[in-house]
């Protein structure tokens, strides 16, 4: 089984044109969106939200 220590593990963003890379990018059409999907994503990969804009948000597994 692979552990993973320190990774960004999901982009979750309402601004697809400031995005690229490697991680899975997940595209929201609103802010209320994009939090639920934060916190969704971050319950499910045991990992921190964290927010870089009001656009923006990565899911880090510290």
């Amino acid at each position: 089984m692979m552990n993973i220590e320190k990774a960004i593990l999901a982009v979750i963003t309402t601004d697809q044109s400031k995005i690229d890379g490697g991680a899975p990018i997940f595209i929201c059409e609103s802010k209320q969106e994009l939090e639920m999907i934060a916190a969704n994503l971050e319950a499910i990969t045991d990992g921190i939200a964290h927010s870089l804009s009001e656009e923006l948000y990565i899911i880090v597994k510290h």
